[in-house]
Order: structure tokens, then C-alpha cells, then sequence
């Protein structure tokens, strides 16, 4: 049996990046990153081990100068692919 995935706070993800606290709820408010659950009793909003990747994937957009609803909709698209890679093409 496997172990349950890692689930990150808010500040374990700052620490590990040096993204700002409010980044991190500014990308979470507009779309471009995903709670995957939110802590039972304290609300917490927590995020798996994949946001790392996302939160890469942004900041590389940004040097490129791209605006946040470019890189939103840039996003939108890649998860689109990906889902349609994940379930296959009937």
C-alpha cells in the first residue's frame, strides 16, 4: 500500500520557493494554481507536490513578460491537454 501524497500549507510551499504569502493566495484566487484540499477544523488551504511544478512553470512565464491573464489562459490550455492525454482520445 502506498503512502497518502504530501499535502503543503501555504507556508511550507513560501519556504521552499520564496514566493510571498499573498503570491501564493493571488495565484490561488485567480485560477492559476489548485488547492487540493483544505485542512478539517482550521481551514487551511493545501496543495499537492505538483504545484511546485505550476508555480515553476509561472514565474518562467513571467520572465518572458507574459501578462497573467496570457499565462492563464496559456495554463488552461496545457491542463486541457493533459486531460485529454489522462482519459485518452475516443
Amino acid at each position: 500500500m502506498l503512502p497518502p501524497p504530501k499535502l503543503y500549507r501555504i507556508a511550507e510551499i513560501v519556504h521552499h520557493t520564496g514566493l510571498s504569502r499573498q503570491t501564493i493566495h493571488n495565484y490561488t484566487t485567480f485560477g492559476l494554481i489548485r488547492e487540493a484540499e483544505r485542512m478539517p477544523g482550521c481551514n487551511y488551504r493545501l496543495y499537492g507536490a505538483e504545484v511546485f511544478e505550476r508555480l515553476a512553470r509561472i514565474q518562467e512565464m513571467k520572465s518572458r513578460d507574459m501578462k497573467m491573464h496570457e499565462i492563464l489562459a496559456l495554463l488552461r490550455q496545457e491542463d486541457a491537454v493533459h486531460e485529454i492525454e489522462r482519459v485518452g482520445v475516443q
